[in-house]
Protein backbone atom coordinates (compact mmCIF):
# COMPACT_ATOMS: atom_id res chain seq x y z
CA UNK A 1 0.00 0.00 0.00
CA UNK A 2 2.93 2.28 0.92
CA UNK A 3 4.80 1.59 -1.79
CA UNK A 4 1.44 2.55 -4.49
CA UNK A 5 1.37 5.77 -2.02
CA UNK A 6 5.04 6.56 -2.82
CA UNK A 7 4.29 6.20 -6.50
CA UNK A 8 2.03 8.82 -6.37
CA UNK A 9 3.89 11.06 -4.45
CA UNK A 10 6.98 10.73 -7.14
CA UNK A 11 4.05 10.74 -9.82
CA UNK A 12 3.37 14.34 -8.55
CA UNK A 13 6.18 15.88 -10.13
CA UNK A 14 6.66 19.20 -9.19
CA UNK A 15 3.66 19.49 -7.95
CA UNK A 16 4.84 17.61 -4.86
CA UNK A 17 5.31 20.70 -2.54
CA UNK A 18 1.52 21.25 -3.11
CA UNK A 19 0.28 18.10 -2.32
CA UNK A 20 2.79 18.03 0.87
CA UNK A 21 1.10 21.20 1.85
CA UNK A 22 -2.40 19.79 1.22
CA UNK A 23 -1.17 16.47 3.76
CA UNK A 24 0.28 19.00 6.27
CA UNK A 25 -3.36 21.32 5.67
CA UNK A 26 -4.87 17.80 6.37
CA UNK A 27 -3.05 17.02 9.61
CA UNK A 28 -4.23 20.51 11.16
CA UNK A 29 -7.65 19.35 10.16
CA UNK A 30 -7.13 16.48 11.87
CA UNK A 31 -5.60 18.27 14.89
CA UNK A 32 -8.77 20.29 14.66
CA UNK A 33 -11.25 17.32 14.32
CA UNK A 34 -9.52 15.61 17.74
CA UNK A 35 -10.23 19.02 19.73
CA UNK A 36 -14.30 18.19 19.64
CA UNK A 37 -13.14 15.44 22.13
CA UNK A 38 -11.38 17.61 24.36
CA UNK A 39 -14.88 19.67 24.37
CA UNK A 40 -16.70 16.43 25.02
CA UNK A 41 -14.49 15.70 28.13
CA UNK A 42 -14.82 18.96 29.76
CA UNK A 43 -18.59 18.90 29.72
CA UNK A 44 -18.47 15.53 30.70
CA UNK A 45 -16.30 16.26 33.67
CA UNK A 46 -18.89 19.05 34.51
CA UNK A 47 -22.02 16.49 33.89
CA UNK A 48 -20.48 14.20 36.38
CA UNK A 49 -19.74 16.76 38.88
CA UNK A 50 -23.28 17.88 39.22
CA UNK A 51 -21.68 21.53 39.09
CA UNK A 52 -22.21 23.45 35.35
CA UNK A 53 -20.02 25.90 35.22
CA UNK A 54 -19.10 28.20 32.16
CA UNK A 55 -19.77 27.40 29.19
CA UNK A 56 -17.08 29.55 27.06
CA UNK A 57 -14.75 26.91 27.34
CA UNK A 58 -16.61 23.94 25.92
CA UNK A 59 -18.18 26.13 23.34
CA UNK A 60 -15.13 28.34 22.57
CA UNK A 61 -13.14 25.01 21.96
CA UNK A 62 -15.92 23.81 19.67
CA UNK A 63 -15.99 26.80 17.61
CA UNK A 64 -11.95 26.44 17.16
CA UNK A 65 -12.60 22.89 16.08
CA UNK A 66 -15.56 23.12 13.52
CA UNK A 67 -13.93 26.29 12.15
CA UNK A 68 -10.46 25.30 11.93
CA UNK A 69 -11.37 22.28 10.53
CA UNK A 70 -13.65 23.25 7.88
CA UNK A 71 -10.81 25.63 6.80
CA UNK A 72 -8.58 23.17 6.55
CA UNK A 73 -10.82 20.86 4.47
CA UNK A 74 -11.43 23.52 2.00
CA UNK A 75 -7.85 24.41 1.38
CA UNK A 76 -6.66 21.08 1.51
CA UNK A 77 -9.66 19.83 -1.03
CA UNK A 78 -8.74 22.81 -3.06
CA UNK A 79 -4.97 21.79 -3.06
CA UNK A 80 -5.68 18.13 -3.76
CA UNK A 81 -7.48 18.54 -6.66
CA UNK A 82 -5.30 21.30 -8.25
CA UNK A 83 -2.46 18.84 -7.68
CA UNK A 84 -4.38 16.30 -9.66
CA UNK A 85 -5.09 18.20 -12.57
CA UNK A 86 -1.81 19.71 -13.11
CA UNK A 87 0.06 16.77 -12.24
CA UNK A 88 -1.76 14.87 -14.95
CA UNK A 89 -2.06 17.65 -17.53
CA UNK A 90 1.99 17.83 -17.54
CA UNK A 91 2.15 13.94 -17.38
CA UNK A 92 0.34 14.60 -21.01
CA UNK A 93 2.08 16.90 -22.57
CA UNK A 94 5.22 14.92 -21.58
CA UNK A 95 3.65 12.29 -23.28
CA UNK A 96 2.79 13.78 -26.68
CA UNK A 97 6.51 15.67 -26.25
CA UNK A 98 8.09 12.14 -26.00
CA UNK A 99 5.81 10.55 -28.36
CA UNK A 100 7.45 12.73 -31.11
CA UNK A 101 11.33 10.84 -30.37
CA UNK A 102 10.29 7.09 -30.32
CA UNK A 103 10.55 5.20 -33.23
CA UNK A 104 7.94 5.09 -35.71
CA UNK A 105 8.28 1.15 -35.11
CA UNK A 106 6.48 2.20 -31.31
CA UNK A 107 3.09 2.96 -33.21
CA UNK A 108 2.72 -0.29 -34.90
CA UNK A 109 3.45 -2.17 -31.59
CA UNK A 110 1.14 0.39 -30.26
CA UNK A 111 -2.64 0.78 -31.97
CA UNK A 112 -4.16 4.05 -31.70
CA UNK A 113 -6.42 2.66 -28.89
CA UNK A 114 -3.59 2.24 -26.79
CA UNK A 115 -2.10 5.15 -26.90
CA UNK A 116 -5.71 6.68 -26.62
CA UNK A 117 -6.64 4.90 -23.42
CA UNK A 118 -3.20 6.12 -21.89
CA UNK A 119 -4.07 9.98 -22.62
CA UNK A 120 -7.50 9.34 -22.02
CA UNK A 121 -9.32 6.75 -19.34
CA UNK A 122 -5.82 5.72 -17.63
CA UNK A 123 -4.73 9.32 -17.04
CA UNK A 124 -8.17 10.04 -15.96
CA UNK A 125 -7.99 7.79 -12.93
CA UNK A 126 -4.92 9.33 -11.84
CA UNK A 127 -6.30 12.71 -12.64
CA UNK A 128 -9.50 11.94 -10.66
CA UNK A 129 -8.40 10.13 -7.67
CA UNK A 130 -4.94 10.02 -7.04
CA UNK A 131 -3.76 13.08 -5.13
CA UNK A 132 -7.25 12.58 -3.34
CA UNK A 133 -6.49 8.93 -2.33
CA UNK A 134 -2.88 10.13 -1.24
CA UNK A 135 -4.30 12.69 1.57
CA UNK A 136 -7.26 10.63 2.69
CA UNK A 137 -5.23 7.58 3.32
CA UNK A 138 -2.31 9.37 4.75
CA UNK A 139 -4.91 12.07 6.27
CA UNK A 140 -7.17 9.43 7.54
CA UNK A 141 -4.15 7.38 9.79
CA UNK A 142 -2.99 11.36 11.00
CA UNK A 143 -6.33 12.22 11.62
CA UNK A 144 -6.74 8.34 13.79
CA UNK A 145 -3.80 8.81 15.22
CA UNK A 146 -4.39 12.03 16.48
CA UNK A 147 -7.02 10.92 18.03
CA UNK A 148 -5.70 8.06 19.94
CA UNK A 149 -2.55 10.29 21.10
CA UNK A 150 -4.95 12.59 22.84
CA UNK A 151 -6.74 9.53 24.47
CA UNK A 152 -3.60 8.16 25.19
CA UNK A 153 -2.95 11.41 27.07
CA UNK A 154 -6.18 11.12 28.66
CA UNK A 155 -5.60 7.24 29.75
CA UNK A 156 -2.84 5.37 28.14
CA UNK A 157 -4.09 2.08 28.80
CA UNK A 158 -6.77 2.94 26.64
CA UNK A 159 -4.95 4.85 24.15
CA UNK A 160 -2.75 1.62 23.69
CA UNK A 161 -5.59 -0.37 23.06
CA UNK A 162 -6.65 1.97 19.91
CA UNK A 163 -3.44 2.57 19.04
CA UNK A 164 -3.03 -1.76 18.61
CA UNK A 165 -6.18 -1.05 16.40
CA UNK A 166 -4.73 1.13 13.97
CA UNK A 167 -1.85 -1.25 13.88
CA UNK A 168 -3.79 -4.13 13.25
CA UNK A 169 -5.65 -2.38 10.56
CA UNK A 170 -2.96 -0.81 8.53
CA UNK A 171 -1.78 -4.76 8.78
CA UNK A 172 -5.23 -6.16 7.00
CA UNK A 173 -4.91 -3.36 4.49
CA UNK A 174 -1.65 -4.14 3.53
CA UNK A 175 -2.25 -7.64 2.90
CA UNK A 176 -5.81 -6.88 1.11
CA UNK A 177 -3.36 -4.85 -1.33
CA UNK A 178 -1.26 -7.88 -1.97
CA UNK A 179 -4.73 -9.56 -2.60
CA UNK A 180 -6.25 -8.01 -5.30
CA UNK A 181 -2.79 -6.16 -6.51
CA UNK A 182 -3.18 -9.26 -9.66
CA UNK A 183 -7.06 -7.64 -10.58
CA UNK A 184 -5.97 -4.35 -11.04
CA UNK A 185 -3.54 -4.40 -13.81
CA UNK A 186 -6.20 -6.99 -15.52
CA UNK A 187 -8.85 -4.39 -15.53
CA UNK A 188 -6.19 -1.79 -16.80
CA UNK A 189 -5.92 -3.91 -19.73
CA UNK A 190 -9.63 -4.60 -20.24
CA UNK A 191 -9.66 -0.59 -20.23
CA UNK A 192 -7.04 -0.61 -22.91
CA UNK A 193 -8.38 -2.95 -24.98
CA UNK A 194 -12.06 -1.26 -24.88
CA UNK A 195 -10.83 2.07 -26.17
CA UNK A 196 -9.22 -0.28 -28.92
CA UNK A 197 -12.16 -1.76 -30.29
CA UNK A 198 -14.15 1.21 -29.93
CA UNK A 199 -11.88 3.42 -31.62
CA UNK A 200 -11.15 0.40 -34.40
CA UNK A 201 -15.12 -0.74 -35.15
CA UNK A 202 -15.76 3.91 -35.05
CA UNK A 203 -13.14 3.94 -38.07
CA UNK A 204 -13.62 1.06 -39.69
CA UNK A 205 -17.17 1.96 -39.82
CA UNK A 206 -17.51 2.35 -43.97
CA UNK A 207 -16.05 -1.20 -44.19
CA UNK A 208 -18.18 -2.79 -42.00
CA UNK A 209 -21.46 -1.33 -43.83
CA UNK A 210 -20.41 -2.27 -47.16
CA UNK A 211 -19.87 -5.36 -46.20
CA UNK A 212 -22.92 -5.69 -44.41
CA UNK A 213 -21.51 -6.81 -41.24
CA UNK A 214 -22.93 -4.22 -38.60
CA UNK A 215 -24.19 -7.02 -36.32
CA UNK A 216 -21.48 -9.44 -36.90
CA UNK A 217 -19.19 -6.33 -35.73
CA UNK A 218 -20.81 -5.30 -33.15
CA UNK A 219 -20.29 -8.62 -31.26
CA UNK A 220 -16.76 -7.93 -31.24
CA UNK A 221 -17.12 -4.69 -29.44
CA UNK A 222 -19.88 -6.09 -26.88
CA UNK A 223 -17.57 -9.14 -26.07
CA UNK A 224 -14.61 -6.31 -25.36
CA UNK A 225 -17.20 -4.53 -23.16
CA UNK A 226 -18.46 -7.30 -21.19
CA UNK A 227 -14.67 -8.32 -20.72
CA UNK A 228 -14.27 -4.92 -19.38
CA UNK A 229 -17.14 -5.17 -17.29
CA UNK A 230 -16.15 -8.51 -16.21
CA UNK A 231 -12.54 -7.45 -15.26
CA UNK A 232 -14.24 -4.27 -13.01
CA UNK A 233 -16.30 -6.53 -11.46
CA UNK A 234 -13.57 -9.23 -10.42
CA UNK A 235 -11.57 -6.38 -8.70
CA UNK A 236 -14.63 -5.44 -6.77
CA UNK A 237 -15.45 -8.95 -5.93
CA UNK A 238 -11.28 -9.24 -4.66
CA UNK A 239 -12.03 -6.14 -2.65
CA UNK A 240 -15.33 -6.80 -1.02
CA UNK A 241 -13.63 -9.89 1.47
CA UNK A 242 -11.10 -7.81 2.41
CA UNK A 243 -13.11 -4.70 2.85
CA UNK A 244 -15.30 -6.78 5.34
CA UNK A 245 -12.47 -8.03 7.25
CA UNK A 246 -11.23 -4.19 8.18
CA UNK A 247 -15.06 -3.53 9.50
CA UNK A 248 -14.37 -6.80 11.29
CA UNK A 249 -11.15 -5.06 12.76
CA UNK A 250 -12.76 -1.54 13.53
CA UNK A 251 -15.89 -3.04 15.37
CA UNK A 252 -13.69 -5.35 17.22
CA UNK A 253 -11.25 -3.37 18.85
CA UNK A 254 -14.05 -0.52 19.38
CA UNK A 255 -15.71 -3.12 21.26
CA UNK A 256 -12.12 -3.85 23.32
CA UNK A 257 -12.55 0.16 23.97
CA UNK A 258 -16.13 -0.54 25.75
CA UNK A 259 -15.47 -3.30 27.78
CA UNK A 260 -11.90 -1.81 28.16
CA UNK A 261 -13.07 0.92 30.00
CA UNK A 262 -16.46 -0.54 31.67
CA UNK A 263 -13.89 -2.85 33.27
CA UNK A 264 -11.50 0.24 34.45
CA UNK A 265 -14.45 2.03 35.84
CA UNK A 266 -15.12 -0.87 37.82
CA UNK A 267 -12.23 -2.17 39.27
CA UNK A 268 -12.17 2.10 40.25
CA UNK A 269 -8.97 2.26 37.97
CA UNK A 270 -11.11 4.73 35.56
CA UNK A 271 -13.08 8.00 36.51
CA UNK A 272 -17.09 8.01 35.20
CA UNK A 273 -16.66 10.76 33.23
CA UNK A 274 -13.80 9.06 30.87
CA UNK A 275 -15.45 5.99 30.80
CA UNK A 276 -18.70 7.60 29.53
CA UNK A 277 -15.76 9.32 27.23
CA UNK A 278 -15.18 6.30 26.11
CA UNK A 279 -18.29 4.59 25.36
CA UNK A 280 -19.08 7.43 23.05
CA UNK A 281 -15.99 8.21 21.45
CA UNK A 282 -14.95 4.36 20.95
CA UNK A 283 -17.65 3.93 17.48
CA UNK A 284 -16.42 7.31 15.95
CA UNK A 285 -12.72 7.09 16.58
CA UNK A 286 -11.89 4.96 13.67
CA UNK A 287 -14.03 6.66 11.06
CA UNK A 288 -11.84 8.92 9.19
CA UNK A 289 -9.44 5.22 9.37
CA UNK A 290 -12.32 3.36 7.73
CA UNK A 291 -12.74 6.23 4.96
CA UNK A 292 -8.74 5.74 4.13
CA UNK A 293 -9.43 2.15 4.05
CA UNK A 294 -11.79 2.04 1.92
CA UNK A 295 -10.24 4.86 -0.56
CA UNK A 296 -6.78 2.69 -0.01
CA UNK A 297 -9.19 0.12 -2.28
CA UNK A 298 -8.43 2.09 -5.48
CA UNK A 299 -4.28 1.85 -5.11
CA UNK A 300 -4.21 -1.13 -6.84
CA UNK A 301 -6.06 0.02 -10.07
CA UNK A 302 -3.81 3.55 -9.76
CA UNK A 303 -0.61 1.77 -9.14
CA UNK A 304 -1.62 -0.01 -12.65
CA UNK A 305 -2.59 2.88 -14.18
CA UNK A 306 0.47 5.23 -13.33
CA UNK A 307 2.42 2.20 -14.76
CA UNK A 308 1.35 1.99 -18.14
CA UNK A 309 1.65 5.98 -17.67
CA UNK A 310 5.21 5.93 -17.46
CA UNK A 311 6.07 2.99 -19.61
CA UNK A 312 6.10 5.71 -22.42
CA UNK A 313 9.15 6.52 -20.82
CA UNK A 314 10.77 2.83 -20.72
CA UNK A 315 10.85 3.18 -24.64
CA UNK A 316 14.05 4.52 -26.40
CA UNK A 317 13.78 8.20 -28.04
CA UNK A 318 16.13 8.37 -31.45
CA UNK A 319 17.19 12.40 -29.67
CA UNK A 320 19.40 11.14 -26.82
CA UNK A 321 22.81 13.25 -27.97
CA UNK A 322 21.48 15.17 -30.89
CA UNK A 323 22.78 18.78 -31.37
CA UNK A 324 21.36 22.01 -33.09
CA UNK A 325 23.05 21.69 -35.96
CA UNK A 326 22.47 24.29 -39.46
CA UNK A 327 23.92 22.51 -42.58
CA UNK A 328 26.08 24.29 -44.83
CA UNK A 329 24.35 22.33 -47.92
CA UNK A 330 21.97 20.15 -47.93
CA UNK A 331 23.45 17.19 -49.78
CA UNK A 332 21.88 13.66 -48.65
CA UNK A 333 23.48 10.74 -48.89
CA UNK A 334 23.01 7.00 -47.70
CA UNK A 335 25.59 4.88 -46.97
CA UNK A 336 25.68 1.48 -46.93
CA UNK A 337 22.36 1.45 -45.40
CA UNK A 338 20.31 -1.84 -44.30
CA UNK A 339 17.18 -1.55 -42.80
CA UNK A 340 14.83 -4.28 -41.52
CA UNK A 341 10.87 -4.39 -39.77
CA UNK A 342 11.05 -7.00 -37.16
CA UNK A 343 12.74 -9.71 -39.04
CA UNK A 344 12.11 -8.67 -42.54
CA UNK A 345 14.48 -7.08 -44.09
CA UNK A 346 13.61 -3.95 -46.43
CA UNK A 347 17.06 -2.27 -47.75
CA UNK A 348 19.47 -4.24 -47.89
CA UNK A 349 23.08 -2.26 -48.35
CA UNK A 350 22.05 0.56 -50.52
CA UNK A 351 24.12 3.86 -51.09
CA UNK A 352 23.80 6.99 -53.40
CA UNK A 353 24.12 10.78 -53.12
CA UNK A 354 21.79 13.31 -53.63
CA UNK A 355 23.12 16.85 -54.16
CA UNK A 356 21.56 19.77 -53.08
CA UNK A 357 19.16 21.30 -55.27
CA UNK A 358 18.70 18.22 -57.31
CA UNK A 359 15.59 15.90 -57.97
CA UNK A 360 15.69 12.61 -57.45
CA UNK A 361 13.04 9.73 -58.20
CA UNK A 362 12.86 6.89 -56.39
CA UNK A 363 10.85 4.28 -58.50
CA UNK A 364 10.02 0.59 -57.96
CA UNK A 365 7.37 -2.07 -57.32
CA UNK A 366 5.23 -2.07 -54.30
CA UNK A 367 6.74 -3.17 -51.14
CA UNK A 368 10.43 -2.48 -52.57
CA UNK A 369 11.33 -0.15 -49.66
CA UNK A 370 10.63 3.47 -51.31
CA UNK A 371 8.90 5.25 -48.59
CA UNK A 372 11.28 3.31 -46.02
CA UNK A 373 13.93 5.11 -47.90
CA UNK A 374 12.40 8.45 -47.46
CA UNK A 375 11.22 7.89 -44.06
CA UNK A 376 15.06 6.88 -42.89
CA UNK A 377 16.08 10.98 -44.67
CA UNK A 378 13.43 12.19 -42.00
CA UNK A 379 14.55 9.48 -39.45
CA UNK A 380 11.30 8.34 -38.73
CA UNK A 381 13.31 4.79 -38.13
CA UNK A 382 16.63 4.20 -37.22
CA UNK A 383 18.89 2.13 -39.74
CA UNK A 384 20.32 -1.28 -38.76
CA UNK A 385 23.25 -0.34 -40.01
CA UNK A 386 25.33 2.08 -42.18
CA UNK A 387 24.42 5.63 -42.33
CA UNK A 388 22.11 8.74 -44.07
CA UNK A 389 24.23 11.78 -44.24
CA UNK A 390 21.63 15.24 -44.46
CA UNK A 391 24.20 18.28 -45.33
CA UNK A 392 27.02 16.47 -44.60
CA UNK A 393 26.26 15.30 -41.02
CA UNK A 394 24.70 11.36 -39.58
CA UNK A 395 20.94 12.19 -39.19
CA UNK A 396 21.77 10.69 -35.53
CA UNK A 397 23.95 13.68 -35.17
CA UNK A 398 20.73 16.14 -35.23
CA UNK A 399 18.02 16.85 -32.62
CA UNK A 400 15.06 15.67 -34.08
CA UNK A 401 13.75 19.48 -34.51
CA UNK A 402 16.96 20.56 -36.01
CA UNK A 403 17.07 17.98 -38.34
CA UNK A 404 13.24 18.62 -39.08
CA UNK A 405 13.52 22.29 -39.74
CA UNK A 406 15.26 21.14 -43.01
CA UNK A 407 12.78 19.04 -43.92
CA UNK A 408 9.47 19.41 -45.14
CA UNK A 409 7.42 15.84 -46.40
CA UNK A 410 4.37 15.74 -48.16
CA UNK A 411 2.26 12.60 -48.53
CA UNK A 412 -0.39 10.82 -50.60
CA UNK A 413 -2.59 10.55 -47.42
CA UNK A 414 -3.29 13.64 -46.13
CA UNK A 415 -4.11 14.57 -42.39
CA UNK A 416 -5.56 17.94 -41.56
CA UNK A 417 -5.99 18.61 -37.66
CA UNK A 418 -10.00 19.47 -36.31
CA UNK A 419 -9.07 23.18 -36.71
CA UNK A 420 -9.02 26.59 -38.93
CA UNK A 421 -7.17 26.29 -42.47
CA UNK A 422 -5.09 28.81 -41.08
CA UNK A 423 -3.70 27.22 -38.10
CA UNK A 424 -3.59 23.80 -40.38
CA UNK A 425 -1.27 25.82 -42.98
CA UNK A 426 0.65 27.51 -39.97
CA UNK A 427 1.22 23.96 -38.14
CA UNK A 428 5.08 24.10 -39.88
CA UNK A 429 5.61 27.53 -38.98
CA UNK A 430 3.33 28.86 -36.03
CA UNK A 431 4.35 32.98 -35.71
CA UNK A 432 3.27 33.00 -39.29
CA UNK A 433 1.41 36.34 -40.24
CA UNK A 434 -2.01 36.14 -42.39
CA UNK A 435 -0.52 37.73 -45.11
CA UNK A 436 2.04 34.84 -45.33
CA UNK A 437 -0.33 32.42 -44.55
CA UNK A 438 -2.42 33.84 -47.47
CA UNK A 439 1.19 33.90 -50.15
CA UNK A 440 1.41 30.88 -49.14
CA UNK A 441 -1.85 29.52 -50.36
CA UNK A 442 -2.31 31.04 -53.62
CA UNK A 443 1.09 30.02 -54.40
CA UNK A 444 -0.42 26.46 -53.55
CA UNK A 445 -3.21 27.51 -55.74
CA UNK A 446 -5.90 26.54 -52.56
CA UNK A 447 -6.49 30.80 -52.16
CA UNK A 448 -9.53 30.65 -54.26
CA UNK A 449 -11.43 27.46 -53.13
CA UNK A 450 -10.47 28.42 -49.14
CA UNK A 451 -12.14 32.12 -49.80
CA UNK A 452 -15.21 30.19 -51.45
CA UNK A 453 -16.02 28.16 -47.61
CA UNK A 454 -18.12 29.78 -45.35
CA UNK A 455 -15.72 31.70 -43.39
CA UNK A 456 -12.57 31.45 -45.24
CA UNK A 457 -9.13 31.00 -43.31
CA UNK A 458 -11.24 30.93 -40.26
CA UNK A 459 -13.31 27.76 -41.44
CA UNK A 460 -12.37 24.78 -39.14
CA UNK A 461 -12.40 21.25 -40.73
CA UNK A 462 -13.36 18.44 -40.02
CA UNK A 463 -11.07 15.53 -38.24
CA UNK A 464 -8.57 14.19 -40.73
CA UNK A 465 -9.45 17.04 -42.73
CA UNK A 466 -13.15 14.99 -43.85
CA UNK A 467 -14.63 18.40 -45.36
CA UNK A 468 -12.52 18.92 -48.33
CA UNK A 469 -11.52 16.47 -51.42
CA UNK A 470 -8.59 14.83 -51.56
CA UNK A 471 -6.91 17.33 -54.08
CA UNK A 472 -7.98 20.21 -51.76
CA UNK A 473 -6.09 18.44 -48.66
CA UNK A 474 -2.98 17.92 -50.99
CA UNK A 475 -3.34 21.75 -51.70
CA UNK A 476 -3.12 22.35 -48.20
CA UNK A 477 -0.74 20.27 -47.10
CA UNK A 478 1.71 21.95 -49.81
CA UNK A 479 0.87 25.50 -48.68
CA UNK A 480 2.13 24.26 -45.41
CA UNK A 481 4.94 22.48 -46.62
CA UNK A 482 5.62 25.88 -48.65
CA UNK A 483 5.07 28.13 -45.32
CA UNK A 484 8.08 26.72 -43.85
CA UNK A 485 10.41 26.74 -46.48
CA UNK A 486 12.50 23.85 -45.74
CA UNK A 487 15.42 23.41 -48.30
CA UNK A 488 14.53 19.55 -48.99
CA UNK A 489 11.13 18.53 -49.96
CA UNK A 490 10.14 14.59 -49.72
CA UNK A 491 7.12 13.82 -51.77
CA UNK A 492 5.36 10.12 -51.37
CA UNK A 493 3.24 9.86 -54.28
CA UNK A 494 1.52 13.32 -53.49
CA UNK A 495 -0.54 12.94 -57.00
CA UNK A 496 -1.39 9.02 -56.97
CA UNK A 497 -4.95 9.65 -55.97
CA UNK A 498 -5.58 13.31 -57.61
CA UNK A 499 -8.93 13.56 -60.28
CA UNK A 500 -7.51 15.08 -64.18
CA UNK A 501 -9.97 18.54 -62.72
CA UNK A 502 -7.45 19.00 -59.58
CA UNK A 503 -3.62 17.60 -61.29
CA UNK A 504 -2.95 20.88 -63.49
CA UNK A 505 -3.57 22.75 -59.88
CA UNK A 506 -1.67 20.26 -58.07
CA UNK A 507 0.95 20.17 -60.00
CA UNK A 508 0.98 24.27 -60.30
CA UNK A 509 1.16 23.61 -56.37
CA UNK A 510 4.28 21.28 -56.50
CA UNK A 511 6.47 23.44 -58.57
CA UNK A 512 5.63 26.45 -56.18
CA UNK A 513 7.00 23.91 -53.54
CA UNK A 514 9.79 22.44 -54.95
CA UNK A 515 11.60 25.72 -56.78
CA UNK A 516 15.70 25.62 -55.74
CA UNK A 517 14.98 22.75 -53.29
CA UNK A 518 16.28 19.63 -53.05
CA UNK A 519 13.82 16.80 -53.63
CA UNK A 520 13.17 13.51 -53.26
CA UNK A 521 9.88 11.98 -55.38
CA UNK A 522 7.98 8.73 -55.04
CA UNK A 523 5.37 8.81 -57.80
CA UNK A 524 3.98 6.42 -60.28
CA UNK A 525 3.51 8.98 -63.36
CA UNK A 526 6.06 9.16 -66.26
CA UNK A 527 5.87 12.70 -66.81
CA UNK A 528 6.27 13.59 -62.85
CA UNK A 529 9.43 12.36 -62.79
CA UNK A 530 11.28 12.15 -66.30
CA UNK A 531 12.77 15.42 -66.02
CA UNK A 532 14.39 14.46 -62.43
CA UNK A 533 18.16 14.95 -62.26
CA UNK A 534 18.25 10.66 -61.04
CA UNK A 535 16.28 8.06 -61.05
CA UNK A 536 16.97 5.37 -58.59
CA UNK A 537 15.28 2.46 -59.50
CA UNK A 538 14.53 0.50 -56.05
CA UNK A 539 13.46 -3.55 -55.88
CA UNK A 540 13.44 -6.04 -53.05
CA UNK A 541 15.49 -3.19 -50.67
CA UNK A 542 18.06 -3.28 -53.94
CA UNK A 543 18.88 -0.35 -56.24
CA UNK A 544 19.15 -1.95 -59.18
CA UNK A 545 19.56 0.90 -61.74
CA UNK A 546 20.29 5.01 -61.52
CA UNK A 547 20.60 7.55 -64.50
CA UNK A 548 18.27 9.80 -65.82
CA UNK A 549 15.37 8.89 -67.55
CA UNK A 550 16.74 9.38 -71.09
CA UNK A 551 19.46 6.98 -69.76
CA UNK A 552 17.16 4.22 -68.42
CA UNK A 553 15.34 4.49 -71.21
CA UNK A 554 18.32 3.36 -73.44
CA UNK A 555 19.17 0.43 -70.87
CA UNK A 556 17.53 -3.22 -70.87
CA UNK A 557 16.04 -3.11 -67.62
CA UNK A 558 13.19 -2.37 -65.26
CA UNK A 559 12.35 1.48 -66.14
CA UNK A 560 12.80 0.61 -69.60
CA UNK A 561 10.35 -2.63 -69.84
CA UNK A 562 7.48 -0.02 -67.81
CA UNK A 563 7.92 2.63 -70.51
CA UNK A 564 7.78 -0.14 -72.97
CA UNK A 565 4.69 -1.23 -71.84
CA UNK A 566 3.27 2.28 -71.54
CA UNK A 567 0.81 1.54 -68.37
CA UNK A 568 1.44 0.87 -65.01
CA UNK A 569 2.15 -2.56 -64.16
CA UNK A 570 0.58 -4.78 -61.41
CA UNK A 571 2.20 -3.89 -58.21
CA UNK A 572 4.48 -1.04 -59.38
CA UNK A 573 4.34 2.88 -58.23
CA UNK A 574 6.86 4.46 -60.20
CA UNK A 575 8.43 7.83 -59.39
Amino acid sequence: MFGVLKKIYAFAGNRRKLLTKSMLVAFLGAVFAALQFLALMLALDMVVAGAIGSLWPVVGIMVISVVGRTLCSYHSTNMETETGYFMVSQKRIHIGDRLRYIPMGYFNDNSLGNITAVVTTTLSDVENTAARCLVMVIGGFLNTLALCLMLTATEWRLGLIAIAGILCYLLVAELSQRAVSKAGPARQRAQMSLAEAVLEYIQGMSVVKSYGLEKDNNQTVRKTVEQSCDRALALERSVAPWSAIRQLVVRVFSVILVVSALIFYSAGSLLLSRCLLMLIVSFMLYGELENAGNMSDNLQMLGASMDKANSIDDTPTMDIDGQEIQPEHTDIGFEHVTFSYGDRKVLDDVSFTIPQKTTTAIVGPSGGGKTTLCNLIARFWDVDSGCVMVGGHDVKEYKLDSLMKNISMVFQNVYLFNDTIENNIKFGKPDATHEQVITAAKQACCHDFIMALPDGYDTVLGEGGGTLSGGEKQRVSIARAILKDAPIIILDEATASVDPENEAELQAAIDALTHDKTIVMIAHRIKTVRHADQILVLNDGAIVQRGTHEELIRQRGMYADFIGMRQEAVGWKLA
